[in-house]
């Protein structure tokens, strides 16, 4: 005789002990709508660090992969830019020594008599000229990056320096270096000198069924897993949805934006995302593996009292999440059930049945 949804079997002691029982528990289930997509950087946090002005690079102090600071120096390129607006200020700066000077010494003479009025007003408006063009002076030499203590360096030494600084924007990885000593770089010309990520979000690019477009939305929890770390979810939540379908796949277009504090996700890596489109809810659950699916699509999983006798029982389930069945008939909360080995005893039972 074939065997039934009312099978019911017994076991001894060593195949018993083959077998691991649990107890039915409540767990939390919701609507879920699933796709797959890549992992990408985050390009609102990822910058091209251009060089402000023209120059040959002297030194690269950074490689892929390493992590940097914010305002911490990637690279140094000898600015002949740079060297003029040094010069320029040296030279505004010895103008106006001389010109102090000068005002100093008809100062002197006016107390005599041994100089007019309108030779006072002229050096006055001289030395006025001269504090205006050592102040833009200034002020070109500034927009370098030089710091004031820099300047007065560069004044009180009277030494221009053409070596100009460029640091990274933000703190992350160096994720691209197109620079090398020697390297002729412009400002806006890419290859970029060098690329800056912040990892500590990432995006994740996807694109889903046009039918479950009505049930998305921006601001929406996903749930995202990769290949790489199988035991490990990631958060984060939907920031775009594609303003169109594509004709040909008939799916949209998801941007996510994913929490990595730990930075362990990859630009280029797979990945899968889940979103909870409906409210949660409570539901008695088994794990997947004590529902056993027949030939003719009937589920079925094994019940016990005693850990000894088994019995068969046709059941129905719904959602399927997270390793786990909800269960809409056919088990209650606290029933024990054989979650390891129910496919052993199908198998024994259709022997038996055989027989």
């Amino acid at each position: 005789m074939r065997a039934s949804a009312e099978t019911e079997i017994g076991l001894n002691d060593k195949q018993a002990g083959a077998l691991e029982i649990e107890k039915v528990d409540e767990r939390i289930f919701g609507e879920e709508r699933r796709a797959v997509g890549s992992i990408d950087f985050n390009q609102n946090r990822l910058v091209q660090v251009f060089t402000p002005y023209q120059g040959r690079i002297i030194d690269a102090y950074f490689n892929i992969g390493d992590r940097v600071e914010k305002d911490q120096v990637l690279f140094t390129i000898d600015s002949p830019d740079l060297l003029q607006a040094g010069s320029n200020l040296i030279a505004a700066s010895g103008v106006l020594t001389l010109q102090t000077r000068s005002l100093n010494r008809v100062k002197s003479l006016v107390k005599i008599g041994g100089v007019s009025q309108q030779a006072v007003d002229q050096t006055i408006s001289d030395q006025q000229t001269a504090e205006g063009t050592l102040k833009s002076a200034r002020d070109a030499v500034r927009i370098f990056g030089k710091t004031e203590e820099e300047i007065d360096k560069i004044v009180a030494e009277r030494r221009a320096d053409p070596r100009l600084i460029v640091k990274s924007p933000l703190a992350g990885y160096v994720t691209a270096r197109a620079a090398s000593p020697g390297l002729f770089v412009q400002p806006g010309v890419a290859p970029a000198p060098y690329a800056v990520a912040d990892t500590s979000t990432m995006w994740m690019l996807a694109n889903v069924v046009e039918s479950d477009a009505p049930l998305l939305r921006v601001g929406q929890d996903v749930h995202v897993s990769v290949a790489a770390y199988p035991d490990r979810e990631f958060h984060g939540a939907i920031t775009v949805l594609g303003p169109s379908v594509d004709p040909t796949t008939r799916r949209m277009f998801v941007r996510s934006e994913i929490k990595d504090p730990d930075h362990l996700l990859r630009a280029g890596m797979f990945a899968d995302f889940v979103i909870r489109v409906g409210a949660s809810f409570r539901a008695p659950a088994a794990p997947e593996s004590a529902i056993v699916r027949k030939s003719d699509g009937t589920m079925t999983a094994w019940i016990t009292q005693d850990r000894r006798r088994f019995k068969q029982r046709t059941v129905k389930i719904g959602l399927r999440q997270n390793g786990f069945d909800q269960i809409e008939q056919g088990l209650s909360v606290g029933e024990l059930i054989v979650s390891k080995g129910a496919v052993f005893l199908d198998n024994l039972a259709a022997i038996g049945a055989a027989e």
